[in-house]
This record gives structure tokens, sequence and C-alpha cells, in this order.
């Protein structure tokens, strides 16, 4: 009579003081089956599994990898005898306006927490707040749906056509389907302030100063650590990655993170924008700088009254934007000269874009705002002359998506609906990859798809790919498992 295989773990940890990693390692063996989990501690991690033909071999493989990481100074540990480290939430102070008007409020949705996130395209408003709320809206402020996503969110940031959020959790999630995913597991030892996504590569500024750059496996590429720390700005796009910190901006080669320039600012950088050909600081010490792309040089200077902690610039830079710390909202020319200075009417704006003669603004006192940014508006408000801003209110069956977190929450159809692409996972040196199965895809390309659905064999319908830069696919649209 066969007797069960015995089911043995090691568990280890990693933890340095001064903000420096704190993760764990735990490797299982169950018969010919090695599973291993990683990621932050106190968090559930990351999961692959490999099968070996023998249970030798299982077994020889699972204490390589418990060796590896013992020499890399992982210890054995008692899972849930250290605590998680504490996030950095941002913490702001929002004084009342000192400016004489009012701007022109069209509408105001209030999500009930502080909101840093926002992004506005042609369809919809999206909004993320410290509670870890999404809400997408309409351009008249309709309430569509609702993401609720397990941490804080610290940015909302748009690479094409996809959505990301960056949360306390440590993860990104991608929200452009009803089924949004965990896209990147940020290292554990990097406390997120703020990140950009630009060709499916992510970068990441941190509470240390540093930038780390991660592909779309979620595989680490490279880190700097820059001149200074708490760096709540980057930006990126082909030439470079833009990373702003309290002793300037620091421009880094995309593909190796080759410094490129550095440039002092004045004060500490708290927020960043960009155009084609310039980033836009916006500062502690009262005003936004507009460096040049190619060369860093300071280009134009924007004074405010109060710490910027948020900018913007309506298409090529021709009208530049700021929030400060006193509840105010300003609008300069593309030279620096002060065009207007008026009060939100609720907070400070912590983020800001502009769109089609509107400014988009997200608040201290969590709300999303829609200014009218018109000339004729601007003209009447200064005057005094503002209209009645709407209150928008939720609507009482809102659809609400939250990250799948197991096989068994994605639906399953019997067969591909007639255009659908088919993808399957597979076992490749240790990691479970997609690839894509239909016609007129590269089938050796990776497809970036959520981990914590990923099983060896299974095939899953999508309703697009899209090719990325990086010579990856990414899905657009639903999700669902083929039988």
């Amino acid at each position: 009579m066969a007797t069960a295989s015995a089911v043995s773990t090691t568990y280890l940890e990693l933890s340095q003081e001064g903000g420096g990693a704190h993760k764990f390692y735990e490797v299982t063996v169950d018969g010919l089956v090695v599973t291993v989990r990683y990621g932050r501690i106190g968090a559930d991690g990351q999961i692959q599994t490999t099968t070996f033909p023998t249970a030798e071999k299982a077994k020889a493989a699972a204490a390589k990898k418990v060796g590896e990481k013992v020499r890399k100074g992982y210890a054995p540990a008692v899972q849930g005898q250290r605590a998680p480290r504490a996030v950095t939430r941002r913490q702001v102070s929002s004084a009342p306006s000192t400016a004489r008007a009012v701007a022109p409020v069209l509408w105001r949705f209030r999500t009930g927490s502080a909101a840093f996130g926002i992004h506005v395209d042609d369809d919809r408003c999206w909004v993320g707040n410290q509670a870890g709320d999404v809400y997408t809206l309409d351009q008249e402020g309709a309430v569509l749906a609702r993401f609720s996503l397990p941490d804080g969110v610290k940015c909302l940031v748009a690479d094409d056509f996809w959505i990301y959020a960056g949360c306390d959790d440590g993860k990104v999630y991608d929200l452009s389907s009803k089924l949004p995913f965990a896209a990147y597991d940020i290292a554990a030892d990097v406390d997120i302030f703020w990140l950009d996504i630009h060709e499916g590569v992510l970068n990441v500024s941190d509470r240390g100063g540093r930038l780390t750059v991660i592909d779309h496996e979620d595989e680490h590429q490279w880190a700097r650590r820059s001149q200074g720390e708490h760096a709540w700005m980057v930006r990126a796009d082909d030439r470079a990655v833009y990373h702003g910190h309290h002793r300037g901006v620091t421009a880094y080669a995309p593909d190796g993170g080759g410094e490129l320039w550095h440039t002092p600012t004045k004060g500490s950088v708290l927020f960043g924008w960009q155009e084609d050909d310039a980033v836009y600081a916006g500062t502690g010490h009262r005003v936004v700088q507009r460096l040049s792309k190619a060369t860093g040089t300071v280009e134009a200077t924007y004074a405010c009254d109060s710490a910027v902690y948020s900018c913007a610039t309506s298409p090529g830079g021709r009208f530049v934007f700021a929030g400060d710390s006193a509840s105010s909202v300003y609008c300069f020319d593309q030279h620096g000269t002060r065009l207007w200075k008026l009060g939100t009417g609720g907070g400070s704006a912590l983020s800001m874009q502009y769109r089609d003669e509107r400014l988009y603004l997200v608040t201290t006192d969590g709300s999303l705002v829609c200014v009218d940014a018109s000339e004729t508006a601007i003209s009447a408000a200064q005057q005094g002359t503002v209209p009645v801003a709407r209150d928008v209110k939720l609507a009482a069956a809102l659809p609400t998506y939250v990250p799948a977190t197991a096989v068994t929450a994605v639906t399953t159809v019997a067969q591909a609906p007639a255009g659908a692409v088919v993808v399957e996972c597979v076992q490749e040196s240790g990691r479970v990859r997609v690839h894509v199965l239909s016609e007129g895809y590269d089938s050796s390309w990776n497809v970036q798809f959520p981990r914590a659905i990923r099983e060896p064999g299974v095939r899953y319908v999508v309703d697009a790919l899209h090719p990325a830069a990086g010579g990856f696919y990414r899905v657009r649209g639903d999700i669902r498992r083929l039988l």
C-alpha cells in the first residue's frame, strides 16, 4: 500500500534596518511538486509551482533554492512574529485660500478620503483615494463604476489604453478591464512614492530617493539612488526617465540607467509633469520650474504663493497650472507670467490634469473637482461670477470590481467566442509564463497576465492582445478561462 509523501516547508526572512529589505521566502516540497512563495513580510506574496520527475529531484531543487537565499542573508524565521514594515503615507496640510475669488467649479464628486490619483481621457475621469477606492465618471460627472483595491491609491497613470493604480500594498493594478489584476509587485524594500509606466516598463520612485525600473514580467531591470531623498516625481518617455527628489531632477537613460543630467531646483520636488520637450517640477519653495528634456536647463519659472503640491499644462505647455498648499489654483502663460489665482473651493489640489478647457483636480478633502478653465469662465470668476457647483452623487446600484485572487474567480467558457484570442500558461525555467496560441501572433512573445490566476496548462480567452515596444503583448478587455 502506497503511503502519502511528507510535506516539508522552509520559511526564511530577510529584514534590514534603515528602510532596507523586509521580505520573506518560503519553499514547500510536496512529493514531486515544489512551491515557492515570496514577497513583503506580512503580505500574501507571489507563488511559483514547479513539478519534477522524481521526489529526489524536487528535494534537491528546493535545497538549492534555500541555499541561495541563505547565502544572500535570509535566515529561518517564524511567520507572523516580525511585523510588516509601515508604508509611508503622504502627510499633507491644507490652509484656506488667500485668493479673492473662487474657481468656476462645474461639478464636484466627494470620494470620502484624501485623493492623489487622477487620470482623464476622451471617455472617462478616474479618481483614486487613500481608502483604496477608484471611481470612473463621465465628462459630466456621472459615476460609472468603482474598483475596490486592497490598499490606498498613491497614483493613477496611463500607458496608451491601459490604466494603472499604484497602491500602498506595494502592488500596481491594471484597471483596463472588468477584471483588475496586480500587474506588478514592487520589491519589498521599495517604499513607493510615485510611479510612471511607459511601453509596459514600470518606473518607481521611493522614499529613499531611489529609482527602480521593472519590466512587464515584474522582473527588476535596474535601479539608481539619486542625490536626494523623498522622490515624489517620476516621468518617462522614449528618451529618458526623469526623477525628481529633494535635491532636484535627474534624468537617466531608459536602457541601463546611465545619468544624462542633473539639475538642482528651487526647493524639494513635490510633483512632476511632462510635455514632449520639457518636464515641469513643482516644488516646496513655491515654484514650478520648466526643464529642457534634452539638457536639463531651467527654461522658465512659475511663482506661486505657497508650496506647490501639483502642476499640469495645456497641450504643448501653452498654459501652466499649479495647485498650492493653501487651496489655490494658478494659471500662467508659457513664459511664466501669472494670469490668475483662484480658490479651489475645497482643499488643496494633490494632483491635476487639464483637458479640453477643463481643469480636473483631486484634493485633500477627497474630491474630484471639474473646473471650467475657459477664458470666458475664468474672467467671470475673477469678477465674482461663478456657476453653482453640482455635487455628484453615487448611483444606487454602482458596478463594483475587485481584483481576482484565484482561478475560480474568473468566468469559465466552453469555447472561444468569434474574434477572441486564446492564450496558454506554460512552465518555463521555474516560472509560469503566458503565450498566445491563436494565429497571427508571435508565439515566442510573453503575455502580461495576472499572476494570481496563472496555472500551468490552463488556457484563457481574452478579447484582444496588443503588442508593446518591449516585445510582449498586453491584454485588452475581459479574461475568461477556457474549458
